[in-house]
């Protein structure tokens, strides 16, 4: 009996291919994007909080006069016994970061502190020879790291012991990148849920009389759902099995940029992907996600539990706006956007039914009046795939505001910070007065000014940056700030101070307040003159006026911002700089160079984000065009009968055509305000709680056209091919039993 079960089954399938090839397509699509983005973030959080483990039990060994360590210092300190291995970080041709360590150096450390990627040269890692190599080659110059596992190590006169910089502390930063991603893919889920729902209730009502047949023949209605739960978990392995094979590459092919965002960002590099069952666990989600759509059945909601479903639909919304107002935390504000997205997708395709029922009671033409009540049925059949295509329109809209928002935004900001024509960086801030002499020789140079950063910690406990720059500045006078008193810079040369946007939120710092912080071991109080905008890291910082520095401040980070004379290169500067000291102390970059440098991790931050979204839409948009064409298909009967009553054939085709745009072009418009919405929620309340920073609310009316022109696109692609199917001879007859109340 179950043999004859499965051939009763699967024989749906040959008569309706399409629907088949619609849901394994549907499933092996979504279930690539999603393994794909779910194993690059996974290996990006493994490498994060691995990077993070291995360096918090090491210790760096640096020099007491503060000079760069050179391979002396290592044979040095090899020589006096001290167990001590050398770390140059270097970026290769590809632009990839790579970790050039001694292998055999590292053969005393403890074994919990040696990786075998590192020691077999797997991953980021390379041989610190090869390392050496390519930074001549480049014409580069790195900073070479000596780690020691003995934090109380006897170390010869003229070392010191200090904890392993993990060069920016941005875990925050990085796991906020990653959350957002993870984020977006669970919307592909739900996209995916949505779409794979909707064909199986076309098919469902395509099979009822078929279920029914075969529960007169004696099979239970519980063995039928049994069945058709194994139809849907055997279709969703075999969708989602080559799917996550295709992810696994994608998150190949993504692997080198998504590293070079991991580095260029939040300093984290790659490590070797593992073969971890874990990367397989998309096959799990998807194969329970669809098994779940089918054990939730057919149900329909007529009557009071529709009225209840409404209600339920309008306070998750209510609640939804609610905590996306009120809510700090990210995982609320993620959670309270769900509820915004589950409401509006319950009510959007009742309301536009309904309103298309009052148009229809309110038309006296009867052609008018049909086509409004068929488009409501059409909505309250689709409802899903149009769902669907709503959030997918939605997404996009938002994510192509956020990213254009904040290129433009981004640009303003490189444009206050990169004023200057070329930027020298010291390795040792001693080095400044003779740099500053050779520059001064240079008729080349026009003007410039020393930057400083430094580390603090607020009176509160927390450790900020400190950034130093000469209040009186020119070249400065043109920041724009988030707030400010008036004068912010003439206050700042008084003894004020400025702090960046993420330190003001997460302190309640408005301008004017007071501000207590510890510098080189000096207590300070200090009123806030303006608050900036700082993008692409999370920490809090403190911008003083360099006069106003104790002399006890040492620098970690140094440079000088030069203004060239007109046509002036940046080789004399060099050049100047090389007669007073070594090539290995400083560095000279032109601001093409910088600015080329952080465009380049700029555009490669969102390829992701992007990519996700524009595959969500065309997911969305080839599923409606299927399933729509599919719907349309099972109604053909019902429009034969507008040629029975004397309509022409290429009149009922236009009419036909008009059905499709109008429900394409319905969901697109129900789109936009969720779009408004999103886009606001994602500059004004997830870029704060997750970076620190906000950015301004802007919307891109021209990018909604053409958001409406793919979905006219697709409408009437759907309305050209129903035309191919609807002839004067008549199609098959439909019994009563076959369709629901809202089809007859």
């Amino acid at each position: 009996m179950r043999g004859a079960l499965w051939r009763a089954s699967l024989s749906h399938y040959r008569r309706h291919p399409g629907q088949l090839l619609a849901l394994l397509l549907i499933i092996l699509l979504s279930t690539a994007l999603w393994s794909g983005v779910w194993d690059l973030t996974r290996q990006a959080r493994d490498s994060l909080q691995q990077s993070s483990q291995w360096l918090s039990d090491l210790h760096d060994i640096q020099r007491d006069d503060g000079a760069p360590l050179r391979v002396d210092d290592f044979v040095r300190l090899r020589r006096a016994g001290v167990c001590v291995a050398p770390w140059l970080a270097v970026a290769d041709d590809g632009g990839d970061q790579r970790i050039g360590i001694d292998g055999l150096a590292m053969g005393c450390f403890p074994r919990s502190l040696t990786r075998g990627d590192a020691l077999s040269g797997e991953g980021p890692f390379i041989d610190i020879g090869e390392a050496v190599r390519q930074t001549e080659a480049a014409g580069r110059d790195a900073a070479l790291r000596l780690l020691t596992p003995n934090g109380d190590a006897a170390l010869p006169p003229g070392y010191r012991l200090a904890p392993a910089e993990q060069r920016l502390q941005t875990g925050e930063l990085a796991d906020s990148f990653l959350f957002n991603l993870d984020a977006l893919c669970v919307l592909v889920l739900l996209i995916t849920g949505l779409l794979v729902r909707s064909v199986y209730l076309l098919g469902l009502s395509q099979r009822r009389s078929s279920f029914l047949l075969l529960q007169r023949y004696g099979v239970p209605g519980r063995a039928l759902q049994r069945q058709r739960l194994l139809e849907l978990g055997l279709i969703a392995v075999v969708g989602a099995l080559p799917g996550t094979l295709l992810g696994l590459m994608l998150a190949s092919g993504f692997a080198s940029g998504f590293g070079r965002i991991m580095a260029g960002l939040f300093d984290v590099s790659l490590f070797a992907a593992d073969l971890s069952p874990m990367r397989f666990l998309p096959v799990l989600v998807v194969t329970g996600m669809v098994m779940l759509w089918g054990l939730l059945g057919d149900r329909q909601a007529p009557g009071r539990s529709h009225r209840v479903g409404l209600g339920v639909a309008v306070l998750m919304l209510l609640a939804g706006l609610v905590g996306l107002l009120a809510g700090q935390r990210l995982s609320v504000i993620f959670l309270a956007l769900a509820a915004v997205f589950l409401g509006t997708g319950l009510l959007t395709p009742t309301l536009l039914a309904r309103l298309l029922d009052r148009g229809a009671q309110r038309t006296r033409q009867p052609l008018r009046q049909w086509s409004l009540r068929e488009l409501a049925v059409m909505l309250r059949r689709l409802a899903l795939p149009v769902v669907a295509l709503q959030f997918a329109a939605a997404t996009v809209m938002a994510i192509q505001a956020l990213v254009t928002s904040f290129e433009s935004t981004f640009q303003q900001w490189l444009d206050q910070r990169l004023q200057g024509d070329a930027f020298v960086q010291l390795v040792d801030p001693s080095d400044l007065a003779p740099a500053l002499v050779a520059l001064e020789r240079n008729p080349a140079v026009l003007d410039g000014y020393p930057v400083r950063r430094g580390q603090g910690e607020l009176a509160s406990g927390p450790s900020v940056d400190l950034l130093a720059l000469p209040a009186g500045t020119p070249q400065l006078q043109r920041w724009t700030f988030i707030a400010a008193v008036p004068e912010p810079w003439a206050a700042l040369a008084d003894g004020a101070v400025m702090v960046n946007e993420q330190l003001a939120r997460r302190e309640g710092i408005d301008p004017g307040d007071r501000v207590a912080f510890q510098l080189a071991g000096e207590r300070r109080d200090a009123s806030v003159a303006a608050i900036y905008a700082d993008y692409g890291r999370p920490r809090g910082e403190i911008l003083l006026a360099a006069n106003a520095l104790p002399p006890a401040f040492r620098p970690d980070f140094l440079s000088l911002t030069l203004t060239l004379a007109p046509d002036a290169q940046v080789a004399p500067v060099r050049a100047s700089l090389a007669g007073e000291l070594p090539p290995a102390a400083f560095e000279v970059r032109d601001n093409a160079t910088v600015r080329g440098l952080a465009e380049r991790i700029f555009r490669q931050t969102f390829v992701l984000t992007r990519a996700i979204s524009l595959l969500t839409l065309v997911l969305a948009g080839v599923s409606l065009l299927v399933l729509g064409w599919v719907f349309f298909g099972t109604r053909r009967w019902y429009f034969h009968l507008l040629r029975v009553w004397g309509l022409g054939r290429r009149a009922l085709g236009w009419r036909l055509c008009g059905l499709s745009l109008g429900l394409t072009m319905l969901a697109t418009l129900a789109a936009l305000p969720l779009g408004v919405l999103l886009t606001w929620a994602l500059v004004q309340r997830i870029n704060p709680a997750a970076f620190g920073w906000s950015l301004p609310m802007t919307v891109y009316p021209l990018f909604w056209l053409q958001i409406l022109g793919l979905a006219a696109a697709i409408g009437g692609l759907v309305g050209w091919l129903i035309q191919r199917q609807v002839g004067d001879r008549p199609p098959e007859p439909v019994g009563v039993h076959q369709v629901q109340g809202a089809d007859r």
